[in-house]
C-alpha cells in the first residue's frame, strides 16, 4: 500500500479499475469480482518484485561442480538465492528501481518461478505451496481497500 500511495498516479488508475468493475457495491469484494482486474494483478506483481515477502530464499546445495557468471560453485557447497536483489536486476528489468506496475500488463511472467528473473515465491521443487492463496488474499485486501479510500 506504502508504493501505491507514493504513486497517486498508480492509486488513481487503480481505483478507477477497481470501481470500474465493482461499480458502487458496499459489501465486501470478493474473489469473483477479481475477474477482469488486471492493473491490480500487476500492482501486486510490481510491489513483489521490489519488496519479495522474503528476500533471501532457502538455503539449497549443489549437488555438482558448475559455474556461473564465471563462478566455480563446488559441490555440496550452500547457495542463497537472493529475490531481493533479483527483482531490482537491470538485465531483467528497465528502470529496476521504479514502481512501474505498468510493465506487467502484457507480459506472460507468473509467480511459478518459470521466468528466474521473477521469483517472489520461490522457484522449482521449493516453490512455496500457498502461492495461489496467498495471492488471492492480497488481491481481495488491496482491491477493498483501494476501493473504499479516498
Amino acid at each position: 500500500m506504502s508504493e501505491i500511495l507514493r504513486h497517486p498516479r498508480v492509486m488513481e488508475k487503480l481505483q478507477n479499475e477497481v470501481r470500474g468493475i465493482v461499480g458502487k457495491k458496499t459489501d465486501i469484494i470478493t474473489e469473483d469480482d477479481l475477474v477482469g482486474m488486471h492493473y491490480l494483478k500487476a500492482v501486486i506483481k510490481e510491489t513483489l518484485r521490489l519488496h519479495p515477502s522474503v528476500p533471501l530464499l532457502l538455503p539449497r546445495l549443489s549437488t555438482q561442480d558448475v559455474q556461473i557468471n564465471g563462478y566455480d560453485i563446488n559441490a555440496n557447497t550452500q547457495v542463497i538465492v537472493n529475490a531481493w536483489q533479483i527483482g531490482r536486476d537491470p538485465k531483467s528489468y528497465n528502470k529496476p528501481e521504479e514502481f512501474e506496475p505498468e510493465r506487467f500488463l502484457d507480459s506472460a511472467i507468473d509467480y511459478k518461478g518459470n521466468e528466474f528473473h521473477y521469483i517472489p515465491f520461490g522457484a522449482g521443487r521449493r516453490v512455496c505451496p500457498g502461492i495461489q492463496f496467498a495471492i488471492v488474499v492480497q488481491e481481495i485486501a488491496l482491491a477493498n481497500l483501494v476501493h473504499k479510500f479516498d
